[in-house]
């Protein structure tokens, strides 16, 4: 679709790697009505059994956009604010007063944002997470799956910025 105009945030993967994560985040994408930005390279054909098993039949229907880079990407969408998701953050996402044009960027399922984007980023947040390894002295979760977390912060998103009946 290449829906570049549209007022909704968007999600954008930096180089995923896993296509069953990039299938469920299609599909919550196109739940919560929002266009999916890809920055290439990606760990995996777009041909792949396992991406379209994630995204089921829906996966047609996802505003799905590639971007060679991330200079690319961000010279695309020049008025429209990139928010940096990840672990490294100590800022809630629920600090954030979000915008309609924001972009919520997730990293790598591996290694997550490279500092040199998260420096590139106007905003960094992440998901606070109370059973965390910095929170329990043993035992403490490292990290949520890619999917799992951008479906928590596109809800956060939509239900902040009154989107989800929209």
């Amino acid at each position: 679709m290449n829906s570049f105009k549209r007022y909704r945030p968007r999600v954008a993967l930096f180089q995923p790697r896993i296509p069953q994560n990039t299938g469920t985040i299609g599909r919550s994408c196109l739940a919560f009505n929002m266009s999916l930005d890809i920055i290439k390279p990606t760990g995996f054909s777009f041909e792949d059994k396992y991406l379209k098993r994630a995204g089921l039949d829906y996966w047609a229907n996802v505003d799905l956009n590639l971007f060679e880079s991330f200079e690319d990407y961000k010279n695309s969408f020049i008025n429209s604010r990139i928010i940096a998701l990840t672990k490294k953050s100590s800022n809630s996402i629920s600090n954030i007063i979000y915008k309609e044009s924001d972009i919520l960027l997730f990293g790598r399922e591996d290694t997550g944002l490279p500092d040199s984007i998260i420096n590139n980023c106007e905003l960094i947040a992440g998901i606070p997470m109370p059973g965390g390894e910095n929170q329990l002295k043993a035992g403490g979760v490292r990290s949520l799956n890619l999917s799992v977390a951008c479906g928590i912060v596109c809800y956060s998103v939509c239900l902040q910025l009154n989107l989800l009946g929209k």
